[in-house]
Parts: structure tokens; C-alpha cells; sequence
């Protein structure tokens, strides 16, 4: 069975291209540069463009998922130019994925389209779950329009899910990778105040509950993909010093994130507790559901 991915040659996307290699599945990853993708063995490329279906619309046709990951990374200064970057990579390649399907004679029986907790907002010390309101930060906004973006497949037909993804944890990527040398060089500490939520998961638990919820026919809608135990971020700082055997007592001001990222840092300094509660509801059983488990196997 067929399973493209768009966005498959990053931080997540190859490892959930292994994955589902591994499984027996049939793995075709759109890149803009499929030349230089560095993918695992058995994996195969093609190329696109980001914005259309031109030149793989074909290969939707009689496949059996298809995984949106598309999208500008939002670890970056934020300027004017650099949201509107972001929201377009988006929203570019959900039209795009709606072309494809609505070319294909036989469509995909699923679409997974991911998103991100920034969806919630800003929340305090808030629990929140798949039945709660989108916030109105830039983040929610662009999370909400991200969704929005294949929406239309369903009227075709199309079993849709939607992965509101929090903090994925690896050490060759994503937000641990940053925060690991500050803290080998006993200099690492909670952003800000450390009161905002954390919400994380494990990619390994990531890549697995994608897996399960395409498989899944009753699957559909919003899933949050958090690990069941989200932490504050002086918590997680606490946890990631011990782990290391470092000290955590060093803070990283506002203002200091703030002349790096610019208003990006808020997506640092804000956050929510996430639950996910649907997942768990379905019956999906997290390898990593604390913490501590989840840095003591990635980092040993």
C-alpha cells in the first residue's frame, strides 16, 4: 500500500518514512530537492514544488494515505516577511493535497494533516483537551487555517485526522536538541518565568500513534500528540539537568530570547498543557508517557 509524505525529509518525517517502510508499506516522500534528500533505505523521492500537484498528482491515485507535514519551521527570528513565509508554506501545500486528491479516480482512504498545540493558545495553567477552543495568538491563527487547509477532502470522501503535535523529543532535532549544549556547559535553565506549559512527546511515541491512527478506520478529527504527563518549562528543565547531571538553575531571560527570535520568542515563552485525550481514549498505549523515561532513552 502506498503512503506519500509531504514535509518527509525533516525531523519528522523521516523517521515516520522509516517507520512505515519498515511496516511494509510502499513510502513516497515530495521534496522540492529529492536529490539531496537523505532518506532511509527503501524510501523512495519526487519531486515538487510545494504549492501544486504538478508532476505527482498521479501517485495519489489508488494510495492509501497521504501525511501533510509541509511547512516552514517556526524556530526562526519572526519578521512581517518571515510569517507570511510561514503561513504560505502552509497553506500552499493543503491546497496543493486537495488538488491531488481531487484528481485521483481512486481517492485515499485517509489524509493525516498536521497542526500543532499552538492551536489553544496561551492557556495559563489550563488542562486541555480536543473539545477545547482555538486561541487567538499568531500561532492558533496559523494552526487553525493549517487545518482549515484540507478540509475540503472530507466532502470527497476522504477519512481525515488532524495531529496537534507538542514538543517532539530527539536529540538529533527539534527544541531538546537546542537546549542540550546550554546545559552540557552547566548554563542551562527555564526560559522566562518557567511557568509555561510544556506539552512534549517522545518521536518514537509520535511516529507510533501516526501509525495507529491512519490503521485506524474510526480515526478522524483532532488528536493531540502529547504525551499524557505535559510539564512546565522549569519542570522539564529540572528533569533535563538531573538527567544530564547538570545543574538547572540558570534562567534565560525574556529579553534575551526576545533580540533572537524577536516575536517568535513568544511560541518559547507561552505554552499550554495538553492532553491527549483522544489518543488515549482509542486505546493508543505511550512507550514514554513521563518525562524523566523519555530523556533517560534518548540521552541514556
Amino acid at each position: 500500500m502506498r503512503v506519500l509524505i509531504t514535509g518527509g525529509t525533516g525531523f519528522l518525517g523521516r523517521a515516520l518514512a522509516a517507520r512505515l517502510q519498515e511496516a511494509g508499506y510502499e513510502v513516497i516522500v515530495l521534496s522540492r530537492r529529492p536529490e539531496q534528500a537523505r532518506l532511509p533505505p527503501g524510501v523512495q523521492a519526487t519531486r515538487w514544488d510545494g504549492r501544486t500537484a504538478t508532476g505527482w498528482a498521479h501517485l495519489a491515485d489508488g494510495a492509501f494515505a497521504l501525511i501533510n507535514l509541509a511547512g516552514e519551521s517556526i524556530g526562526q527570528r519572526w519578521t512581517a516577511a518571515t510569517k507570511q513565509r510561514i503561513r504560505e508554506s502552509r497553506l500552499n501545500a493543503g491546497r496543493a493535497v486537495v488538488e491531488a486528491i481531487a484528481a485521483a479516480r481512486t481517492k485515499p482512504q485517509v489524509l493525516l494533516q498536521a497542526s500543532a498545540v499552538g492551536y489553544y493558545g496561551p492557556r495559563g495553567d489550563e488542562r486541555l483537551t480536543e473539545e477545547d477552543p482555538p486561541g487567538n495568538d499568531f500561532l492558533a491563527r496559523l494552526a487553525v487555517d493549517w487545518e482549515a487547509s484540507t478540509q475540503p477532502v472530507e466532502a470527497m470522501g476522504v477519512r481525515r485526522v488532524i495531529l496537534r503535535t507538542g514538543l517532539v523529543l530527539e536529540r538529533d532535532g527539534g527544541a531538546l536538541a537546542r537546549l542540550l549544549l546550554p546545559f552540557r556547559l552547566f548554563v542551562g535553565g527555564p526560559l522566562g518565568n518557567g511557568r509555561q506549559g510544556w506539552s512534549w512527546i517522545h518521536r518514537a511515541d509520535w511516529v507510533e500513534a501516526v501509525k495507529f491512527l491512519m490503521e485506524r478506520p474510526d480515526a478522524r478529527g483532532p488528536y493531540n500528540l502529547t504525551a499524557p504527563q505535559p510539564v512546565s518549562n522549569a519542570e522539564f528543565s529540572r528533569i533535563l539537568g538531573r538527567v544530564l547531571g547538570r545543574p538547572s538553575w540558570l534562567p534565560v531571560p525574556a529579553i534575551a530570547l526576545r533580540l533572537v527570535f524577536g516575536e517568535g520568542a513568544d511560541f518559547l515563552l507561552t505554552g499550554q498543557f495538553v492532553l491527549p485525550q483522544r489518543l488515549l481514549k482509542a486505546g493508543f498505549t505511550f512507550r514514554y508517557p513521563d518525562l524523566e523515561s523519555a530523556l533517560r532513552a534518548i540521552l541514556g
